[in-house]
C-alpha cells in the first residue's frame, strides 16, 4: 500500500503530539522531584532516633527533637477529622439525594467557594470565633481551622462518588421494601465508602502541611501538652519557628521536620491510591 503525503503528515503530527505530552509529563514531575530531592538531602542527616523521642532543647542548646510536635500534629488532625468527616459525609449525601433543590445548590456553591478561600483567612475566622471569646490559643481552635479546610473536599468527594453508584443498587433496595433513607445508608453509602475514604485521606494530606491557620489558633507549645484547652505544638509551626531562628542546629531540625511532613503527605497519598485501586478491584468483581 502506497504511503501518501497526507499519511506522512498525519503520522508526524501524531508523533509530535506524543512527544509534547511526554515532555509535559516530565516538566510536571520535575518540580516535585527537585523538592523531594532537596528536602530529603537536607533533612535526612538530622533524622536520628532522638528527633522522634526527645523534646525541644532550650534556646541555644543543641540537640533535642520534635516528639511533642508530632503528637500535637496527630491530635490536631484527629480533631479536624472528627469535625469534618461526619458533617462532610452527611452533607455529601444530602447533595446527592437532593441535587435539584435550591438548598442543595446553595450548599454546593458554598462548598466550592470555601474550597478556594485562602488558609490564612480560615485561620483568622477560627481565631475570631474560637480564640478571642476564650482569650487563649487552644488545640480545639486549631482542629476547628483544619476541619473547616477539610470540609469542602469531603463534601464534594462524597457527592460525586455517591452519584457514581449504579442506580440499580437503589432500585433493588427500594424493590425489597427499604425506605429511601435506609437504601442510602445501607446500600448506596457502603458501595461508595472506599472512594469516600480516599477523599478523606486526600483532605488529611491537604491540611497536614498547613501553617497559617495554626499560627492564629493553636499557636505552639515547646513543652509536652495534650490538653485540648491549651496551646499545642505542631510540626508545621515548629518547622516555621526553627527555620526563622539564628541557630544552625535548629535549621537542621527544621529540615528534618520538613522531611517528616513530606513523608506524611506521601503516606496519605499512597493510602488514597491503595484505597482507589481496591475500589476498582471491587467493581471488577475480583475481591
Amino acid at each position: 500500500m502506497k504511503t501518501t503525503a497526507y499519511d506522512l503528515r498525519r503520522r508526524a503530527t501524531s508523533r509530535a503530539v506524543e512527544i509534547f505530552c511526554a515532555a509535559s509529563v516530565v516538566l510536571a514531575l520535575v518540580p516535585l522531584g527537585l523538592i523531594l530531592f532537596f528536602v530529603v538531602r537536607q533533612g535526612l542527616p538530622a533524622l536520628r532516633p532522638a528527633f522522634f523521642t526527645q523534646m525541644p532543647k532550650p534556646v541555644g542548646e543543641p540537640g533535642g527533637g520534635m516528639a511533642n510536635a508530632m503528637v500535637g500534629t496527630l491530635i490536631l488532625l484527629g480533631l479536624a477529622a472528627a469535625l469534618a468527616v461526619p458533617v462532610g459525609i452527611v452533607s455529601g449525601v444530602f447533595l446527592s439525594e437532593y441535587k435539584g433543590s435550591r438548598i442543595g445548590s446553595a450548599v454546593r456553591f458554598a462548598a466550592d467557594v470555601l474550597n478556594g478561600v485562602p488558609s490564612i483567612v480560615i485561620g483568622i475566622f477560627a481565631y475570631t470565633v474560637a480564640v478571642l471569646p476564650f482569650q487563649r490559643f487552644t488545640a480545639l481552635a486549631g482542629g476547628l481551622a483544619l476541619g473547616v479546610m477539610m470540609l469542602p473536599l469531603i463534601v464534594r468527594t462524597t457527592e460525586e462518588l455517591l452519584r457514581l453508584v449504579p442506580e440499580s443498587f437503589r432500585e433493588g433496595a427500594l424493590a425489597l421494601g427499604a425506605t429511601r433513607s435506609r437504601a442510602v445508608w445501607t446500600v448506596i453509602l457502603p458501595a461508595a465508602l472506599p472512594g469516600i475514604l480516599t477523599g478523606v485521606l486526600v483532605a488529611l494530606a491537604r491540611v497536614a502541611g498547613e501553617t497559617a491557620p495554626l499560627l492564629f489558633t493553636s499557636l505552639n507549645n515547646r513543652f509536652w501538652s495534650t490538653r485540648l484547652d491549651q496551646p499545642i505544638a505542631s510540626l508545621t509551626v515548629q518547622v516555621y519557628t526553627y527555620a526563622n531562628s539564628p541557630y544552625d542546629d535548629w535549621h537542621r531540625q527544621a529540615w528534618a521536620g520538613a522531611t517528616v511532613l513530606i513523608a506524611s503527605v506521601l503516606t496519605f497519598s499512597l493510602l488514597a491510591r491503595f484505597v482507589t485501586r481496591r475500589l476498582e478491584r471491587m467493581h471488577r468483581g475480583t475481591v
